[in-house]
């Protein structure tokens, strides 16, 4: 039952660290655009991925 004394108060500061780490996010703008990086995976490269292949024929 004394443990109780250690987990109550523990808690309370983890729950606390959580409001205040979720309140910075959203203060520092971590949420703002969230479709972006969703949308930017299906975009083409612009330049290929690796242009020095030996498997490829020589370019006239």
């Amino acid at each position: 039952m004394t443990i109780l004394y250690v987990l109550i108060p523990l808690g309370l500061v983890l729950v606390g660290f959580g409001l205040w780490a979720f309140f910075w996010a959203t203060g520092d703008g971590q949420f703002d655009d969230l479709d972006s990086p969703g949308w930017s995976v299906l975009e083409d490269d612009t330049k290929p991925a690796n242009p020095d292949r030996k498997d490829e024929p020589p370019q006239p």
